[in-house]
């Protein structure tokens, strides 16, 4: 579960002299690559924004978007949008919560308030992972967006 530059539509294999009816171009990895990438379109930032959704749902979830259990028609966008936003915390990668869900146990005033901070930044993370994996490039998330809303995200865990 340890993402590499090579997970990102940039990664590709092309010959040093471009030549159209070659096979090679192999753009990304399965899973990882944007969804026009697999009828030849050309590499954009809208495909590593792309990546970056599924890398940040996989870092929620715990899951690869090449996992067994996505099966007839359902994949790692799929199943994060239909646990937003009631029953992502059901979804979350464990280890993400262990640390907060032990101080949680007795539940004080403080332990509730930063549980619930937790569970805001997960789903605003999870509504990130979501519009940058949109299936369009069109609708996908733009940088400065991204990173207004991660900075966004970093405040809202940051405050007691």
């Amino acid at each position: 579960m340890v993402a590499h530059i090579g997970d990102f539509g940039l990664a590709k294999f092309l010959p040093l002299k471009p030549n159209k009816s070659s096979s090679i171009g192999i753009r990304g990895t399965t899973g990882y690559a944007a969804p026009e990438y697999g009828v030849g379109n050309e590499m954009t930032k809208e495909g590593d924004i792309y990546s970056f959704g599924i890398v940040l749902l996989e870092m929620i979830i715990g899951r690869r978007p090449t996992d067994p259990s996505f099966q007839e028609g359902l994949n790692l966008h799929g199943y994060v949008k239909m646990a937003l936003p009631d029953r992502l915390m059901e979804t979350i990668e464990p280890a993400l919560l262990s640390t907060h869900i032990q101080a949680a146990n007795g539940y004080s005033r403080d332990e509730a308030r930063t549980l619930k901070r937790l569970e805001e930044g997960m789903i605003s993370l999870a509504r990130i992972g979501l519009a940058c994996s949109m299936e369009s490039p069109r609708e996908r998330m733009n940088t400065s967006n991204i990173i207004h809303e991660l900075c966004r995200i970093n405040t809202i865990l940051q405050n007691n």
